[in-house]
């Protein structure tokens, strides 16, 4: 194991696959376009955290600052606390995984294509504008210990044209754009869709997965039926 002590190299072995970062305090780009190997990074890392992940894991044992995985394309982020805003932005693949809360414009125009898809999983709440011009993916919010609460801001999903929004709540999110449908989740979709996804998150941050799954949860997607094409030139 390589070991990195805010700067100082204990252990210098590149051929090592997990490397440990110590007391970090704000540093940009850390772990940004990694392909391969672990970094565990303990402190507070600052802005573009894995950025461009490539298929990489990263681990955090703290917060992160904003713009965290922005366009990302594989691999795995789990935060163990909480998250800055625009987290996930432009998100092409992989799994984020949030522990805590994330601030404003946390996925907005996360995609999907072919077998690639960007899922996103906040524990706690999630802030205004949640999901904005989702183009594929899935992203869920889990609001634990946020029981009967709002656990997303104003604005969650708006101009969201695939993908799906998953919450685990009865409440209709705040100022819900009338070109979005809320539905219930069934079981069968919460089995097959949601089970895997938040039972490795669970895995990951070592909590048990009966209490991510208790309670019922809402879906969020576009209304094919209202569609964007005015906004659009005629060709």
């Amino acid at each position: 194991m390589r070991i990195i002590d805010n700067g100082n190299e204990e252990i210098r072995r590149p051929e090592d696959e997990e490397i440990t970062v110590k007391r970090c305090l704000g540093e940009r780009y850390v772990g940004c376009g990694m392909k391969n190997g672990t970094l565990h990074v303990e402190g507070i890392p600052g802005n573009a955290l894995a950025s461009y992940l490539d298929g990489g894991t990263v681990y955090v044992d703290g917060n992160a600052q904003d713009a965290a995985a922005d366009t990302m394309n594989a691999g795995l982020l789990a935060i163990k606390g909480s998250a800055g805003d625009a987290l996930a932005y432009g998100m092409r693949g992989g799994r984020v995984y949030v522990l805590g809360d994330a601030g404003y414009r946390a996925g907005v125009h996360m995609k999907a294509y072919e077998d690639k898809k960007s899922i996103l999983v906040i524990g706690g709440r999630a802030g205004s504008f949640l999901g904005e011009y989702l183009a594929g993916g899935i992203i869920i919010v889990l609001g634990l210990g946020n029981e009967g609460r709002d656990i997303t801001g104003y604005f969650c999903g708006n101009g969201m044209y695939a993908g799906t929004i998953y919450l685990r709540t009865e409440k209709q999110p705040l100022n819900l754009s009338d070109k979005l449908i809320k539905r219930n989740v069934d079981e069968n979709e919460k089995e097959n869709i949601l089970c895997p996804i938040i039972k490795d998150f669970a895995s990951v941050f070592s909590i048990p997965v009966e209490r991510c799954l208790e309670g019922g949860f809402i879906a969020i997607e576009a209304d094919k039926s209202k569609t964007y094409s005015q906004l659009y030139a005629a060709v």
